[in-house]
Formats: C-alpha cells, sequence, structure tokens
C-alpha cells in the first residue's frame, strides 16, 4: 500500500562463483545486478497487494476514522473527495465515495504534509542529520517522531503497519523456506546492511545526542523505519527522490492495470504559487464501493515484489533469474576484454535478467563470448578490431569458445538448482493444495519461479550445444566474405592462367 523508493548500497555478501577449468569465464550467480537501492528509472511501486491479505497489521478504524478527520480538518480533503481510507482485504486501501472516470485525480497532497529530507532539515535533528543519507536521516526522523505522544505526524504513524509480508521481516524459520533462492542471499544482504547502518548512526548520532532521542531506538526500530521506507516512498518525482505522502500511499496494486500511465505527479498548485502537489489519478475506471488501484511496477520479478511489498503475482513473466557475468582480472586479457566491455556500455561485471517464457536479453552472448576469448581466437582482442569486434560476437567465433559459453553456463545452472531443497513438482504441488500461509506462498512461488527460470536458460543452451557442428564460425564467415569459400562450405582453390 504505497509507493517504492530506492537507496543506494552495495551488499557485502558474496555470490557463488562458477569458475571454467580454463579459467577465461566466470559466472556469478546474484540477484544484485545493481547496488541493491540504486535509484532505478521507474518512479514508484507499493506495498501491500491483492495477494496478500495479512501483509500488514490493520490499526483500528478508529485511529483510520481519526487520520481521515485530521486530512479534512488540514484542507488536504473535502467531504466531496472522490476517495477515502477503508479497511479493505489487503490492510488499508483507497475507496471511491462515487463513480470515478478514467485518469480523473482522485487525491492532491500539498507539498507541506510531505515527509522528506527537507522536513528531517526543518526538524530538530536536522542539522545532526545533515550529513546523513536522505534515507537513514528520514528513518531517524520517523522512529523519533514515533516515540513522540505529541508529534504533529502521530495520526499518520498511527496507521502506518508494524510490519509487513515483506522478507526482511520473515523469521529465520520462514526464510529457510526460500534456500537455494536469489531472493534469501538478497533479503540477508539487505537485513545486514540495515544492521550495519544502524551501529553506526547509534555510535555517531543517537548515543551523543540522548537529550534529542531519550528513548531507546532498537534494530527492530530501525528495521520497521527502513521496511516503510522501503516500500511506500516515492521517489524520483520531480527532484523528490525520497517522500512519504499519507493518504497518497495507501493506493494498493492490482495485476489486471497494464499501465503505469497517468497515475501520478508532482506539479504546481496554482499559476501564482511555488507551492507543490503531489496528484494521484486512477488509471481505470472505478465504481463507488470500489477500491482505486494502480499498477506498482510492470517490470519488478517476483522476487523484488516480495522483498519490497510482501506479495507475488501468478503471471510467468514475473519470474526472473539475474544471471551476473565478469570478466576475471587474472585473464591476461582483463585490460583489452574490459576495454572492449566498456566501449559498449558494461563494464567488468555485466548483469542480465533472464525472464521466463523471453529470449535472452541482449548483449549477453556477445558479453559472455568475450569473457570466454582466448587461445587462436584472441587475434580478434587486437586493436585492428577494436571498432567491429562486438559485432563479430553477435554471432559465434568458433566452436571452441561456443561450446566453453555453453558449458560454463549449464554448469552454473545445475549448481544453482542443486541449491534447492524441493523438486518444481514438490512447489507445483504445495501450491495447487492451497490453504498455505502468505508468507510460505510466497517463498514457494519465487523458487519455483527461478528453478523454472534456470531450467529455461539450461535448455537454451543445451540446444545450443547440439547446434555446434552446424553453427557458421568466424573463421568461415571471413572466407566467405573474402570469396575463398563456396556457399556449401568447400573451399575455391584458383588455379593460375
Amino acid at each position: 500500500m504505497a509507493a517504492l523508493s530506492n537507496f543506494s548500497f552495495s551488499s557485502s555478501t558474496s555470490p557463488p562463483t562458477f569458475v571454467s577449468s580454463s579459467k577465461t569465464l566466470k559466472l556469478l550467480t546474484s540477484l544484485t545486478k545493481k547496488p541493491f537501492f540504486g535509484l532505478k528509472s521507474r518512479a514508484f511501486a507499493a506495498t501491500c497487494s491483492l495477494h496478500s491479505a495479512s501483509a500488514t497489521t490493520n490499526p483500528p478504524t478508529a485511529q483510520v476514522e481519526t487520520f481521515w478527520q485530521w486530512l479534512r480538518d488540514q484542507k488536504v480533503v473535502s467531504p466531496k473527495s472522490p476517495i477515502r481510507p477503508a479497511t479493505v482485504p489487503e490492510g488499508l486501501g483507497l475507496v471511491a465515495q462515487r463513480d470515478i472516470a478514467k485518469n480523473e485525480v482522485v487525491l492532491e497532497v500539498p507539498m507541506k504534509f510531505w515527509i522528506n529530507p527537507d522536513t528531517v532539515a526543518a526538524s530538530e535533528i536536522g542539522s545532526l542529520c545533515s550529513g546523513l543519507k536522505p534515507w537513514i536521516s528520514v528513518a531517524l526522523f520517523l522512529i523519533r517522531e514515533k516515540k513522540k505522544e505529541d508529534s504533529p505526524w502521530r495520526v499518520y504513524l498511527d496507521i502506518l503497519p508494524e510490519w509487513t509480508d515483506s522478507t526482511v521481516f520473515w523469521s529465520e524459520e520462514e526464510l529457510v523456506e526460500l534456500q537455494g533462492t536469489q531472493l534469501l542471499s538478497t533479503t540477508l544482504g539487505v537485513k545486514e546492511h540495515v544492521q550495519n547502518e544502524y551501529l553506526k548512526v547509534e555510535e555517531e548520532i543517537i548515543l551523543p545526542n540522548k537529550q534529542l532521542f531519550p528513548l531507546p531506538i532498537t534494530l527492530d526500530d530501525f528495521l520497521w523505519a527502513f521496511g516503510i521506507l522501503r516500500s511506500r516512498a516515492f521517489s524520483r518525482l520531480r527532484g523528490q527522490n525520497l517522500v512519504l505522502i499519507p493518504l497518497a500511499d495507501l493506493i494498493n496494486h492490482s495485476p489486471g492495470i497494464t499501465t503505469e500511465d497517468y497515475a501520478y505527479e508532482i506539479k504546481g498548485a496554482g499559476l501564482f504559487s511555488r507551492d507543490l502537489l503531489f496528484s494521484l489519478r486512477t488509471p481505470v475506471p472505478v465504481k463507488a464501493g470500489e477500491q482505486v488501484l494502480i499498477q506498482y511496477d510492470l517490470n519488478k520479478s517476483n522476487a523484488e515484489l516480495a522483498l519490497d511489498y510482501g506479495f507475488i503475482e501468478s503471471k510467468s513473466d514475473r519470474n526472473a533469474y539475474t544471471l551476473t557475468l565478469e570478466i576475471s582480472e587474472s585473464d591476461p586479457f582483463f585490460g583489452d576484454k574490459l576495454d572492449i566491455a566498456e566501449t559498449n556500455g558494461l563494464g567488468e561485471s555485466a548483469y542480465f535478467d533472464i525472464v521466463l517464457g523471453r529470449t535472452l536479453p541482449p548483449a549477453m552472448l556477445q558479453y559472455l563470448r568475450l569473457v570466454a576469448l582466448g587461445g587462436t581466437d584472441a587475434f580478434l582482442l587486437e586493436s585492428i578490431f577494436r571498432n567491429t569486434i562486438w559485432g563479430h560476437l553477435d554471432l559465434p567465433v568458433s566452436r571452441a569458445n561456443e561450446e566453453l559459453i555453453c558449458r560454463v553456463v549449464r554448469d552454473a545452472c545445475k549448481s544453482a538448482l542443486s541449491g534447492f531443497h524441493t523438486t518444481i513438482e514438490e512447489d507445483e504441488q504445495l501450491l495447487q493444495g492451497g490453504n498455505l500461509d502468505p508468507r510460505l506462498r510466497i517463498a514457494v512461488g519465487v523458487r519455483a519461479g527461478e528453478k523454472r527460470v534456470l531450467q529455461q536458460i539450461d535448455e537454451i543452451f543445451k540446444e545450443r550445444e547440439l547446434e555446434l557442428d552446424e553453427l557458421e564460425y568466424y573463421q568461415e564467415r571471413r572466407l566467405k566474405d573474402l570469396g575463398l569459400v563456396g556457399e556449401q562450405g568447400d573451399i575455391i582453390f584458383w588455379e593460375p592462367k
């Protein structure tokens, strides 16, 4: 029931590494394809979904009514507002008070009711937080205000959930069900990062300033604030990279909505006003009494949805697996390969999301062939080919090169599949049986999806192995270009006149 903001950090966990016998190709299987909280192109998403009815702890109805009355008293909404907060199967949501047309504005929240780094800067702890990462400063602000009985944000904080079904809130016993998944390693990395940030801010900010933090702030408090921001904060909105917007963050997700257009924007409050408004529209018509819903993010995988919000979808293209390919520093041609990769928009490491039912990502085979280049194929790394090699790598280079990438990728897939403690068939039986705890359903769905993608990758490269004798390689293509080989592959001999 909210929106997503990504904060920047790199997980300290090391993913499993798979190295070919020739030590020229390293394949890592890791979900964190970028610094995990690096801002992405998608502007926002949300926490609660139609798929996880128990995803949050629901506040009492009286608190919801108090929050609504506060919004009315502050002129954020009027009695004629087309929506209002209400208890729904997902937790809290926005329910239409009348029929609402497609693309109609359903709420506008003035900037003075936003919580962002500017809010923190203007508070009592503003000077202390000036050097902190934005999300940490806002997290501290939320925790401090939550512990203050007289906080001006009390009515909003009272309706926030204490937890969701996001994997960051799972117990050790629940996380065991994710054994073998990329989601598990990412979740553990995230929790370790949050703990490290907490210990640092406790030592440097909280303990030396007990007059401003009179009540103890625990790791659980910090994890709660992190979860709230991870799931509810809007980002990439006209200069606002991290902002909580009360009421707007109650909007829920529908998998049936397949557009992210017309959902939200930040705009001026008027022709002669410097104030800003957060404006939310409904992308589809809504009948009175129904929820106003949006599409959080069409591009997130089930693992990302589970980590951020605590739900997954049944759509096959929500299942994904990220292959991380890396040019080894011990490669004798490391410098040349890195130069070629960077020239073509990649780097020492490259990350490729494989989605169930879709073809391999662009440039993946080219990068694989580059990493595997060696032996008699190494001449392609010479400077004379620097401007053309990427085009050459778009097609098979040699049988040895193609065979190597097939073998290493397939070995990596088999190794990853061996890390699961259940089979796909067992997972499917559990899902079909129903009556699963929401978190167990998430775990089973994610691990089954990852297995299917790994099997798909393995099958692609298995089929490629069977075609090795039929493929046309660089030398054959070059001889044809020179007119020295016929269409049937026979060498043309020129007799002297």
